[in-house]
């Protein structure tokens, strides 16, 4: 097993140059546990490491931390008792990222360094194009590749699966949509088609739509439990509970994902406009150009509602996203005051305290 085996590129060795003088070494993150990471090494060698006081230091928010795919730099510890340790991140090609579940401000990573996202539904309970236009605003900021598995086609009609795929495509014309069968393994030389040397794919959906099925014949053993799944709600209980890179026997890697029960947006207005280029357009052609498209005249968002030519419910989502948009930058921003305003009274303290001892140096030394 070599670095680019685990997808080193030039885009990392450029980075990493400057640290070689440390006599740090190269390793691709894989693992996350409460207390250390794992990491890949040259030569597929594992170690466990935990994260340098400087990283953390260095760090403005969680995401700016090591997470599963990143590559760091690792000092190797020299006795049977020494640590390794992270030393650097290197800067990340590409990021899955969404707001962090709850009334949090913060981004969490689900993947770093991803070339592929494959999106996981069927086209039963879990179908959802609301989501799905979630998972493609995030999925196009992350710079990373779009495809979406249709699953489950066994238990669901011809015609029912191909408007589902239908319908998520038009969604996003250029991601790539397949019907697939996790347990007939249809569909499974879909994924391995994209799983060259080098290349990394995370798969990411809600529980139970066959993820860890999946997962399981890429790897070709039991990998993980999987559990029972409800034929008529399509539920299941997920098996994955952290997340993890495996470098795949035939080639490629995999960052396994818990499922995904929140699509919180993580994202900027200029990504999530770009996702929605035909409303968008329509915007555009609006006669004014302060159009709140609710009964304002020559709304030309309004007139395509009304003529078929918009999905009421896509335009709704829209709106939705960029409400929540709205709130997320507004939650960074106070959240950013916050700091700065700790930061500034810290540094009046620490000034305060260093004139006082610089007062009480004079009066021990008796200056007057």
């Amino acid at each position: 097993m070599t670095l680019q085996t685990l997808g080193w590129t030039d885009f990392f060795d450029q980075s990493f140059q400057d640290l070689k003088k440390n006599d740090w070494v190269p390793g691709r993150l894989i693992r996350e546990t409460k207390i250390n990471f794992s990491a890949l090494l040259k030569d597929g060698e594992e170690v466990d490491c935990v994260v340098g006081g400087k990283v953390w230091h260095d760090a403005t928010c969680d995401a700016d931390l090591p997470a599963v795919g990143d590559w760091v730099a690792v000092e190797l510890g020299q006795g049977e008792e020494d640590e390794h340790i992270i030393r650097a991140r290197l800067p990340r090609r590409t990021c899955f990222s969404r707001k962090a579940p709850g009334k949090s401000s913060q981004e969490q990573v689900i993947a770093a360094n991803v070339d592929i996202v494959v999106v996981v539904t069927d086209a039963g309970a879990d179908f959802n194009l609301r989501r799905m236009e979630r998972y493609f605003t995030l999925v196009l900021r992350s710079g990373a590749r779009p495809v979406v598995l249709v699953n489950k086609a066994d238990l669901f009609d011809q015609e029912t699966n191909k408007k589902a795929a239908s319908e998520i495509q038009a969604l996003q014309p250029d991601a790539e949509v397949y019907i697939t069968s996790a347990t007939k393994k249809e569909g499974l030389e879909v994924l391995k088609s994209y799983l060259k040397e080098g290349i990394t794919l995370t798969m990411v959906g809600s529980s139970g739509v066959g993820k860890s099925t999946l997962v399981n014949q890429l790897l070709g053993e039991e990998w993980l439990w999987t559990g029972e799944v409800n034929e008529v709600t399509g539920k299941g209980r997920h098996t994955t509970v952290a997340r993890e890179l495996v470098v795949l026997p035939d080639g490629g890697m995999l960052v396994d994902n818990p499922g995904i029960r929140e699509v919180q947006m993580w994202t900027d207005e200029e990504t999530l406009r770009d996702s929605f280029a035909d409303v968008e357009e329509l915007t555009m052609q609006c006669k004014f150009r302060d159009c709140k498209h609710q009964g304002d005249k020559g709304c030309s968002i309004e007139a395509a509602v009304k003529s078929g030519q918009l999905d009421q419910r896509r335009y709704e989502g829209f709106l939705r996203l960029d409400e929540e948009i709205e709130e997320l930058t507004l939650r960074r921003k106070k959240r950013q005051m916050i700091v700065e305003r700790w930061g500034k009274r810290n540094s009046k303290v620490k000034a305060r305290n260093l004139q006082d001892r610089i007062e009480l140096e004079k009066d021990e030394r008796g200056d007057f």
